[in-house]
Protein backbone atom coordinates (compact mmCIF):
# COMPACT_ATOMS: atom_id res chain seq x y z
CA UNK A 1 0.00 0.00 0.00
CA UNK A 2 1.49 3.72 -0.42
CA UNK A 3 1.41 6.15 1.66
CA UNK A 4 -0.99 8.94 3.05
CA UNK A 5 1.28 11.44 0.90
CA UNK A 6 1.76 9.14 -2.37
CA UNK A 7 -0.84 8.08 -5.11
CA UNK A 8 -0.31 4.86 -6.70
CA UNK A 9 -0.65 5.27 -10.27
CA UNK A 10 -0.86 2.44 -12.77
CA UNK A 11 2.96 3.81 -14.33
CA UNK A 12 4.22 3.95 -10.40
CA UNK A 13 4.29 5.65 -7.28
CA UNK A 14 3.84 9.38 -7.41
CA UNK A 15 4.09 12.12 -4.76
CA UNK A 16 1.90 15.29 -5.22
CA UNK A 17 2.60 18.30 -4.59
CA UNK A 18 1.49 20.68 -1.69
CA UNK A 19 1.56 24.02 -2.69
CA UNK A 20 -0.65 25.71 -5.40
CA UNK A 21 0.32 27.89 -7.68
CA UNK A 22 -0.69 31.45 -7.23
CA UNK A 23 -3.10 32.95 -10.44
CA UNK A 24 -5.63 35.35 -9.40
CA UNK A 25 -8.22 37.04 -12.04
CA UNK A 26 -6.75 39.51 -14.15
CA UNK A 27 -7.99 41.75 -17.51
CA UNK A 28 -8.25 40.39 -21.09
CA UNK A 29 -4.93 40.44 -22.72
CA UNK A 30 -3.96 43.47 -24.91
CA UNK A 31 -1.87 41.55 -27.38
CA UNK A 32 -3.64 38.78 -28.71
CA UNK A 33 -7.28 37.76 -28.98
CA UNK A 34 -7.77 34.71 -26.86
CA UNK A 35 -11.01 32.34 -26.57
CA UNK A 36 -11.22 29.41 -24.54
CA UNK A 37 -13.44 26.90 -25.87
CA UNK A 38 -15.05 25.40 -22.81
CA UNK A 39 -16.59 22.38 -21.67
CA UNK A 40 -19.75 21.53 -20.33
CA UNK A 41 -20.82 20.01 -16.99
CA UNK A 42 -23.29 16.78 -17.02
CA UNK A 43 -26.00 16.38 -14.70
CA UNK A 44 -25.09 13.75 -12.99
CA UNK A 45 -28.78 12.49 -11.37
CA UNK A 46 -30.29 12.33 -14.84
CA UNK A 47 -31.40 8.98 -16.26
CA UNK A 48 -29.82 9.05 -19.56
CA UNK A 49 -28.08 6.59 -21.51
CA UNK A 50 -25.05 7.18 -24.41
CA UNK A 51 -28.20 6.72 -27.42
CA UNK A 52 -31.06 7.71 -25.50
CA UNK A 53 -32.40 11.24 -25.06
CA UNK A 54 -30.83 14.74 -25.28
CA UNK A 55 -28.21 15.41 -23.02
CA UNK A 56 -28.83 17.13 -19.58
CA UNK A 57 -26.48 19.70 -18.32
CA UNK A 58 -25.95 21.02 -14.90
CA UNK A 59 -26.36 24.48 -15.61
CA UNK A 60 -25.43 26.35 -12.49
CA UNK A 61 -21.48 24.17 -12.60
CA UNK A 62 -21.68 24.60 -16.85
CA UNK A 63 -22.21 28.51 -16.20
CA UNK A 64 -19.81 28.91 -13.17
CA UNK A 65 -16.74 27.47 -15.42
CA UNK A 66 -17.33 30.07 -17.79
CA UNK A 67 -17.44 32.75 -15.19
CA UNK A 68 -13.89 31.30 -14.05
CA UNK A 69 -12.78 31.59 -17.84
CA UNK A 70 -14.09 35.35 -17.84
CA UNK A 71 -12.40 36.40 -14.44
CA UNK A 72 -8.61 35.04 -15.57
CA UNK A 73 -9.34 37.21 -18.92
CA UNK A 74 -10.13 35.00 -21.38
CA UNK A 75 -12.79 34.48 -24.12
CA UNK A 76 -15.20 31.85 -24.37
CA UNK A 77 -16.03 29.71 -27.06
CA UNK A 78 -19.54 28.40 -26.40
CA UNK A 79 -20.53 25.37 -28.17
CA UNK A 80 -17.49 24.05 -30.07
CA UNK A 81 -16.29 20.61 -29.86
CA UNK A 82 -15.18 20.84 -26.58
CA UNK A 83 -18.06 21.29 -25.62
CA UNK A 84 -19.24 17.71 -26.99
CA UNK A 85 -21.13 19.22 -30.13
CA UNK A 86 -21.59 16.35 -32.25
CA UNK A 87 -20.12 13.73 -29.22
CA UNK A 88 -23.58 13.94 -26.96
CA UNK A 89 -24.67 17.44 -26.96
CA UNK A 90 -26.96 17.90 -29.59
CA UNK A 91 -28.52 21.12 -30.89
CA UNK A 92 -31.50 21.62 -28.81
CA UNK A 93 -28.77 21.44 -25.36
CA UNK A 94 -26.64 23.84 -27.87
CA UNK A 95 -28.97 26.35 -28.71
CA UNK A 96 -29.98 26.85 -25.15
CA UNK A 97 -26.19 26.56 -23.52
CA UNK A 98 -25.67 29.65 -25.83
CA UNK A 99 -28.38 31.38 -24.95
CA UNK A 100 -27.28 30.99 -21.38
CA UNK A 101 -23.96 31.50 -21.75
CA UNK A 102 -24.43 34.65 -23.76
CA UNK A 103 -26.59 36.00 -21.16
CA UNK A 104 -24.09 35.55 -18.63
CA UNK A 105 -21.41 37.24 -20.75
CA UNK A 106 -23.65 40.08 -20.76
CA UNK A 107 -23.68 40.24 -17.16
CA UNK A 108 -19.76 39.75 -16.59
CA UNK A 109 -18.58 41.94 -19.38
CA UNK A 110 -16.79 38.63 -21.34
CA UNK A 111 -16.66 38.26 -24.60
CA UNK A 112 -18.46 35.32 -26.02
CA UNK A 113 -17.94 33.40 -29.74
CA UNK A 114 -20.20 30.24 -30.20
CA UNK A 115 -20.48 27.75 -32.96
CA UNK A 116 -23.14 27.96 -35.68
CA UNK A 117 -23.33 24.62 -37.67
CA UNK A 118 -26.17 21.93 -38.83
CA UNK A 119 -26.27 19.01 -36.36
CA UNK A 120 -29.92 19.42 -36.13
CA UNK A 121 -30.04 17.77 -39.31
CA UNK A 122 -31.90 14.54 -39.35
CA UNK A 123 -28.78 11.62 -39.87
CA UNK A 124 -28.74 10.50 -44.04
CA UNK A 125 -28.50 12.25 -46.99
CA UNK A 126 -28.77 16.10 -46.96
CA UNK A 127 -29.18 18.33 -49.77
CA UNK A 128 -27.01 21.36 -50.16
CA UNK A 129 -30.57 23.34 -49.71
CA UNK A 130 -31.31 21.35 -46.59
CA UNK A 131 -27.60 22.49 -45.26
CA UNK A 132 -27.88 25.95 -46.18
CA UNK A 133 -31.33 26.28 -44.25
CA UNK A 134 -29.48 24.43 -41.37
CA UNK A 135 -26.51 27.09 -40.90
CA UNK A 136 -28.93 29.61 -41.24
CA UNK A 137 -31.09 28.94 -38.61
CA UNK A 138 -28.39 28.29 -36.05
CA UNK A 139 -26.72 32.08 -37.63
CA UNK A 140 -29.75 33.67 -36.63
CA UNK A 141 -30.30 32.10 -33.16
CA UNK A 142 -26.56 32.84 -32.30
CA UNK A 143 -26.77 36.51 -33.44
CA UNK A 144 -29.84 36.89 -31.44
CA UNK A 145 -28.47 35.38 -28.51
CA UNK A 146 -25.63 38.54 -28.66
CA UNK A 147 -22.82 36.11 -29.92
CA UNK A 148 -20.20 36.46 -32.13
CA UNK A 149 -20.91 33.38 -34.93
CA UNK A 150 -18.16 30.89 -35.55
CA UNK A 151 -19.49 29.28 -38.74
CA UNK A 152 -18.26 25.53 -38.10
CA UNK A 153 -17.29 22.82 -40.20
CA UNK A 154 -20.33 20.71 -41.56
CA UNK A 155 -20.52 16.77 -41.23
CA UNK A 156 -23.53 17.20 -43.32
CA UNK A 157 -21.52 19.60 -46.11
CA UNK A 158 -18.44 17.34 -46.06
CA UNK A 159 -21.16 14.60 -47.04
CA UNK A 160 -23.00 16.60 -49.56
CA UNK A 161 -20.68 19.12 -51.09
CA UNK A 162 -19.45 17.81 -54.76
CA UNK A 163 -17.29 20.29 -55.51
CA UNK A 164 -14.90 22.88 -54.03
CA UNK A 165 -17.81 25.41 -55.96
CA UNK A 166 -20.42 23.61 -53.38
CA UNK A 167 -18.33 25.56 -50.73
CA UNK A 168 -17.85 28.44 -52.47
CA UNK A 169 -21.11 29.14 -52.90
CA UNK A 170 -22.77 28.02 -49.59
CA UNK A 171 -20.22 30.16 -47.16
CA UNK A 172 -20.57 33.12 -49.22
CA UNK A 173 -24.56 33.42 -48.98
CA UNK A 174 -23.91 32.67 -45.23
CA UNK A 175 -21.27 35.49 -44.64
CA UNK A 176 -23.74 38.16 -46.83
CA UNK A 177 -25.99 37.13 -44.48
CA UNK A 178 -24.39 37.70 -41.37
CA UNK A 179 -24.64 40.99 -39.22
CA UNK A 180 -21.09 40.86 -38.01
CA UNK A 181 -18.19 39.55 -38.88
CA UNK A 182 -17.44 36.06 -38.08
CA UNK A 183 -14.73 33.20 -37.37
CA UNK A 184 -14.30 30.67 -39.64
CA UNK A 185 -14.23 27.14 -38.31
CA UNK A 186 -11.70 24.47 -40.05
CA UNK A 187 -11.56 21.44 -37.78
CA UNK A 188 -9.10 18.64 -39.27
CA UNK A 189 -10.46 14.84 -39.71
CA UNK A 190 -7.94 13.95 -36.67
CA UNK A 191 -10.69 15.99 -34.46
CA UNK A 192 -13.48 14.35 -36.94
CA UNK A 193 -12.82 11.67 -39.46
CA UNK A 194 -16.42 12.75 -40.91
CA UNK A 195 -14.65 16.64 -41.88
CA UNK A 196 -11.98 14.29 -44.29
CA UNK A 197 -11.51 16.57 -47.28
CA UNK A 198 -13.18 19.44 -46.36
CA UNK A 199 -13.28 22.77 -48.74
CA UNK A 200 -13.49 20.29 -51.25
CA UNK A 201 -10.31 18.26 -51.18
CA UNK A 202 -8.74 15.99 -49.20
CA UNK A 203 -5.40 17.63 -50.65
CA UNK A 204 -4.69 20.54 -48.12
CA UNK A 205 -3.21 22.82 -50.45
CA UNK A 206 -5.91 22.72 -52.59
CA UNK A 207 -8.22 23.09 -49.45
CA UNK A 208 -6.83 25.82 -48.23
CA UNK A 209 -6.52 28.13 -51.90
CA UNK A 210 -10.12 27.50 -51.68
CA UNK A 211 -10.29 28.45 -48.05
CA UNK A 212 -8.28 32.04 -49.24
CA UNK A 213 -10.95 32.55 -51.91
CA UNK A 214 -14.06 32.61 -49.95
CA UNK A 215 -11.85 35.03 -47.44
CA UNK A 216 -10.54 37.16 -49.68
CA UNK A 217 -13.87 37.72 -51.55
CA UNK A 218 -15.51 38.94 -48.14
CA UNK A 219 -12.91 39.56 -45.88
CA UNK A 220 -15.07 43.01 -44.14
CA UNK A 221 -16.98 39.50 -42.94
CA UNK A 222 -14.32 37.23 -41.40
CA UNK A 223 -13.30 38.63 -38.00
CA UNK A 224 -10.63 35.35 -38.59
CA UNK A 225 -9.83 31.87 -39.12
CA UNK A 226 -9.63 29.35 -36.54
CA UNK A 227 -7.63 26.40 -37.56
CA UNK A 228 -7.33 22.97 -36.22
CA UNK A 229 -4.78 21.07 -38.43
CA UNK A 230 -1.91 20.19 -35.94
CA UNK A 231 0.50 21.37 -38.15
CA UNK A 232 2.30 24.48 -37.27
CA UNK A 233 4.09 24.87 -40.68
CA UNK A 234 1.42 24.96 -42.79
CA UNK A 235 -0.61 27.34 -40.24
CA UNK A 236 2.13 30.12 -40.23
CA UNK A 237 2.06 30.05 -43.98
CA UNK A 238 -1.54 30.16 -44.11
CA UNK A 239 -1.60 33.35 -41.94
CA UNK A 240 0.50 35.26 -44.23
CA UNK A 241 -1.74 35.30 -46.77
CA UNK A 242 -4.71 36.03 -44.82
CA UNK A 243 -5.79 39.65 -45.49
CA UNK A 244 -4.15 42.10 -42.87
CA UNK A 245 -7.70 42.69 -41.02
CA UNK A 246 -8.13 38.90 -40.82
CA UNK A 247 -7.02 36.62 -37.64
CA UNK A 248 -5.46 33.62 -37.45
CA UNK A 249 -7.15 31.93 -34.63
CA UNK A 250 -4.73 29.15 -33.80
CA UNK A 251 -6.84 25.43 -32.77
CA UNK A 252 -3.57 24.37 -32.74
CA UNK A 253 -2.82 22.33 -29.61
CA UNK A 254 0.50 20.79 -29.81
CA UNK A 255 1.92 23.79 -30.98
CA UNK A 256 0.13 27.05 -29.22
CA UNK A 257 3.35 28.89 -27.64
CA UNK A 258 5.32 29.28 -30.64
CA UNK A 259 1.84 29.88 -33.05
CA UNK A 260 1.07 32.88 -30.59
CA UNK A 261 4.22 34.16 -29.93
CA UNK A 262 4.57 34.41 -33.79
CA UNK A 263 7.16 35.68 -36.14
CA UNK A 264 9.76 37.56 -35.09
CA UNK A 265 8.66 41.05 -34.66
CA UNK A 266 11.20 42.10 -36.75
CA UNK A 267 10.66 39.66 -40.23
CA UNK A 268 9.28 41.67 -42.45
CA UNK A 269 5.77 40.75 -42.59
CA UNK A 270 5.62 39.21 -39.57
CA UNK A 271 2.20 37.62 -38.19
CA UNK A 272 0.99 35.91 -34.91
CA UNK A 273 -1.86 33.70 -34.34
CA UNK A 274 -4.30 34.43 -31.49
CA UNK A 275 -6.25 31.73 -29.84
CA UNK A 276 -9.22 29.76 -29.97
CA UNK A 277 -8.17 26.30 -27.95
CA UNK A 278 -10.15 23.87 -26.17
CA UNK A 279 -6.56 22.86 -24.33
CA UNK A 280 -6.99 26.90 -22.06
CA UNK A 281 -9.86 24.80 -20.66
CA UNK A 282 -7.97 23.22 -18.31
CA UNK A 283 -4.94 25.79 -18.92
CA UNK A 284 -6.69 29.12 -18.19
CA UNK A 285 -4.78 30.36 -15.54
CA UNK A 286 -0.96 29.52 -16.76
CA UNK A 287 -2.59 30.78 -20.33
CA UNK A 288 -3.90 34.05 -18.27
CA UNK A 289 -0.64 34.57 -16.78
CA UNK A 290 1.43 33.91 -19.95
CA UNK A 291 -0.49 36.21 -21.78
CA UNK A 292 0.37 38.87 -19.35
CA UNK A 293 3.52 38.35 -19.77
CA UNK A 294 3.61 38.78 -23.63
CA UNK A 295 1.78 41.81 -23.30
CA UNK A 296 4.68 43.76 -22.28
CA UNK A 297 6.71 42.53 -25.07
CA UNK A 298 8.82 39.56 -23.27
CA UNK A 299 8.15 36.79 -25.69
CA UNK A 300 10.67 34.85 -23.54
CA UNK A 301 9.22 35.08 -20.26
CA UNK A 302 5.61 33.75 -22.38
CA UNK A 303 7.42 31.00 -23.81
CA UNK A 304 8.75 30.43 -20.01
CA UNK A 305 5.18 29.72 -18.66
CA UNK A 306 3.32 28.35 -21.60
CA UNK A 307 5.88 25.82 -23.16
CA UNK A 308 6.35 23.39 -20.33
CA UNK A 309 2.31 22.88 -20.61
CA UNK A 310 2.28 21.72 -23.49
CA UNK A 311 3.30 17.98 -23.05
CA UNK A 312 0.20 17.93 -20.82
CA UNK A 313 -1.44 19.38 -24.18
CA UNK A 314 -0.18 16.64 -26.29
CA UNK A 315 -1.04 14.00 -23.88
CA UNK A 316 -4.77 15.14 -23.52
CA UNK A 317 -5.05 15.65 -28.08
CA UNK A 318 -3.44 12.21 -28.22
CA UNK A 319 -5.26 9.82 -30.90
CA UNK A 320 -7.61 9.09 -30.92
CA UNK A 321 -7.94 13.14 -30.80
CA UNK A 322 -11.64 13.52 -30.57
CA UNK A 323 -11.57 12.18 -26.71
CA UNK A 324 -9.41 14.79 -25.53
CA UNK A 325 -12.48 16.22 -23.69
CA UNK A 326 -12.02 13.60 -20.98
CA UNK A 327 -8.94 14.60 -20.05
CA UNK A 328 -10.13 17.80 -20.19
CA UNK A 329 -13.68 17.02 -17.92
CA UNK A 330 -11.69 15.10 -15.30
CA UNK A 331 -9.20 17.82 -14.99
CA UNK A 332 -12.08 20.31 -14.16
CA UNK A 333 -13.47 17.52 -11.29
CA UNK A 334 -9.74 17.75 -9.56
CA UNK A 335 -9.54 21.24 -9.72
CA UNK A 336 -12.67 21.24 -7.74
CA UNK A 337 -14.43 23.30 -10.75
CA UNK A 338 -17.53 20.74 -10.82
CA UNK A 339 -18.43 17.95 -8.39
CA UNK A 340 -18.48 14.61 -10.66
CA UNK A 341 -16.00 13.42 -12.80
CA UNK A 342 -19.59 12.61 -15.36
CA UNK A 343 -19.87 13.26 -19.25
CA UNK A 344 -22.34 13.49 -21.63
CA UNK A 345 -22.91 10.91 -23.77
CA UNK A 346 -20.81 8.16 -21.01
CA UNK A 347 -18.06 9.67 -22.54
CA UNK A 348 -16.17 9.72 -19.51
CA UNK A 349 -15.40 5.78 -20.51
CA UNK A 350 -13.31 7.17 -23.51
CA UNK A 351 -10.07 7.22 -21.88
CA UNK A 352 -8.05 4.67 -20.42
CA UNK A 353 -7.16 4.71 -16.43
CA UNK A 354 -3.53 4.76 -17.38
CA UNK A 355 -4.34 7.85 -19.52
CA UNK A 356 -5.84 9.96 -16.73
CA UNK A 357 -3.58 9.05 -14.29
CA UNK A 358 -0.98 10.63 -16.55
CA UNK A 359 -2.95 13.61 -17.17
CA UNK A 360 -3.30 14.19 -13.32
CA UNK A 361 0.04 13.40 -12.43
CA UNK A 362 1.04 16.24 -15.54
CA UNK A 363 -1.17 18.72 -14.38
CA UNK A 364 0.15 18.45 -10.86
CA UNK A 365 3.66 19.26 -12.14
CA UNK A 366 2.29 22.22 -13.47
CA UNK A 367 0.47 23.14 -10.34
CA UNK A 368 -3.05 23.45 -12.09
CA UNK A 369 -4.87 22.48 -9.15
CA UNK A 370 -6.26 25.05 -6.86
CA UNK A 371 -6.48 22.80 -4.15
CA UNK A 372 -3.59 19.68 -5.04
CA UNK A 373 -5.25 17.87 -1.84
CA UNK A 374 -8.55 18.00 -2.89
CA UNK A 375 -7.22 16.81 -6.18
CA UNK A 376 -4.98 14.02 -5.13
CA UNK A 377 -8.04 12.67 -2.84
CA UNK A 378 -10.73 12.70 -5.52
CA UNK A 379 -7.35 11.08 -7.65
CA UNK A 380 -7.09 8.47 -5.12
CA UNK A 381 -10.87 8.16 -5.49
CA UNK A 382 -10.56 7.49 -8.45
CA UNK A 383 -7.92 5.10 -8.70
CA UNK A 384 -9.94 3.03 -6.22
CA UNK A 385 -12.76 2.36 -8.02
CA UNK A 386 -10.86 1.28 -10.65
CA UNK A 387 -8.97 -1.37 -8.36
CA UNK A 388 -5.71 -0.34 -8.35
CA UNK A 389 -5.35 -0.35 -4.22
CA UNK A 390 -3.75 2.78 -2.54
Amino acid sequence: MTTATTLRLPHGDYRPRTEPRTAGPGAPATSRTVLSAAHVVADPYADTTPDGPAAALDWDATLAFRRHLWAHGLGVAEAMDTAQRGMGLDWPAAAELITRSAAEARACGGRIAAGAGTDQLPPGPATLTDVRTAYEQQLAHVESAGAQPVLMASRALAATAATADDYLTLYTDLLRQAREPVILHWLGPMFDPALTGYWGSPDLDAATGTFLRIIAAHPDKVDGVKVSLLDAGREAALRRRLPPAVRCYTGDDFHYPELIAGDDPATPGARFSDALLGVFDPLAPLAAEALRLLDTGDRAAFRAVLDPTVELARHLFAAPTRHYKTGVVLLAWLAGHQDHFTMVGGLHSARSLPHLARAYELADRLALFPDPALAAHRMRALLTVHGVPQ
